[in-house]
């Protein structure tokens, strides 16, 4: 059954590859790599035409939102790909998320269709659509990830590779091209759990010196442009 619904917080960490290198050794015995991992992923985020959703997002209010399309390597027209609301409120992370297809999603946004016929997502999905009005594809992000999940508990870590970031041609079916958003070598982890962190994973941290910290993708993407501009 393909998840649709999330609740969860996360905890987010920049690498450095000798950190890296650290923390994935000390996760055998206590985390195994998920079906996705090893996986290029791309995410399209849409936005309104003055940038109204990310802007708020980098102010680090109470609540914030964001929608953003995803595929697991290049799509094409007809291959799945999944469109997202993740929300943030007092620190817990809530996603909506439905399989679709780039040409459904293109309806969508136009007005034109519905998402799903899952009645209370589409319901939620569609408001957020008609709440902001004129959304648009603004930036897309992309980065190799390695994912675990933890056998018999609700546990799930990311690592993604070579973040990466452009703002033209943004298509999911084109390439996997883009500006990096770190300095090279260095990795995001992603800590996403329901409940506290067990003490195995607090020792590896501590021990590799590894901090947590407050990283935006899309946040960052755009600072980036911002300063060009």
């Amino acid at each position: 059954m393909a998840i649709t619904v999330m609740k969860r917080y996360e905890l987010k960490y920049i690498l450095n590859s000798e950190q890296t290198a650290f923390f994935c050794k000390g996760l055998k015995g206590h985390m195994e790599e998920d079906q996705y991992s090893n996986t290029t992923i791309a995410s399209i985020y849409y936005d309104t035409p003055t940038y109204q959703l990310i802007r708020t997002s980098i102010e680090k209010p109470e609540f914030k939102e964001k929608i953003r399309l995803r595929s697991y390597g290049l799509a094409t027209e007809n291959s799945p790909v999944y469109l997202e609301i993740k929300r943030k409120a007092d620190g817990v992370v809530y996603k909506r998320r439905v399989q679709t297809t780039i040409p459904m999603v293109d309806k969508f946004f136009s007005g034109k269709a519905d998402i799903c016929s899952q009645g209370q997502i589409n319901k939620e999905i569609t408001t957020f659509r008609d709440y902001y009005k004129n959304l648009v594809p603004a930036c897309m992000i992309i980065y190799d990830r390695k994912s675990y999940f933890e056998p018999d508990g609700d546990l799930r870590l990311t690592i993604d590779e070579n973040p990466r970031y452009r703002t033209s041609d943004l298509n999911l079916t084109k390439s996997m091209e883009g500006t990096s958003l770190l300095d090279k070598g260095y990795s995001i982890l992603e800590v996403k759990v329901q409940e506290s962190l067990p003490l195995w994973l607090t020792e590896i941290l501590s021990k590799g010196k590894i901090y947590q910290s407050s990283f935006s993708k899309y946040g960052e993407a755009y600072c980036r442009q911002l300063a060009k501009a």
